[in-house]
């Protein structure tokens, strides 16, 4: 297995294999987004100059799980930091450690590019990705996350 950052040239069939994987968690998890619009989200995040990155696992041509995050700035923590909108693996290859090789190469990447945190969302019964996440040093922040769509 390979995990590696997709790179601004990726051609079509990886893009389109990554929206096939999203496409899986959005129907997992109820969200109303089309195939399209994941496509075009991608097609976004890998032109030059983007804040977006995508890191996928794939083994033999096939893409096992992804994360996708943005780069921003935080006032509080004095720099660039990771928030993780995405860590997502195709309930096939689940148990076999993917997500958390997925994980550790954002954090290295995000240590090497000397950037000074990680942040994420996940749900409040989500047992499985807790411990993940907690396994690998990272703490609980008590917050309410709200949104706005236009």
């Amino acid at each position: 297995m390979k995990v590696y950052e997709v790179p601004a040239h990726a051609d079509d069939e990886l893009q389109k294999k990554i929206a096939d994987l999203l496409m899986q968690q959005m129907t997992r998890t109820h969200t109303d987004e089309s195939y399209q619009t994941l496509l075009n989200g991608i097609q976004q995040s890998l032109q030059e100059g983007s804040l977006s990155k995508i890191v996928v696992a794939e083994e033999q041509g096939t893409v096992l799980g992804l994360a996708f995050f943005n780069i921003g700035i935080s006032l509080k923590k004095g720099g660039k930091y990771i928030w993780l909108n995405d860590l997502f693996v195709h309930n096939e290859h689940r148990n076999r450690g993917i997500a958390k090789k997925i994980l550790l190469y954002v954090i290295h990447w995000a240590e090497n590019e000397g950037l000074k945190g990680i942040e994420l969302e996940t749900g409040i019964n989500n047992s499985v990705t807790k411990h993940l996440y907690n396994s690998l040093g990272f703490h609980d922040i008590i917050s309410k996350r709200y949104g706005f769509i236009f």
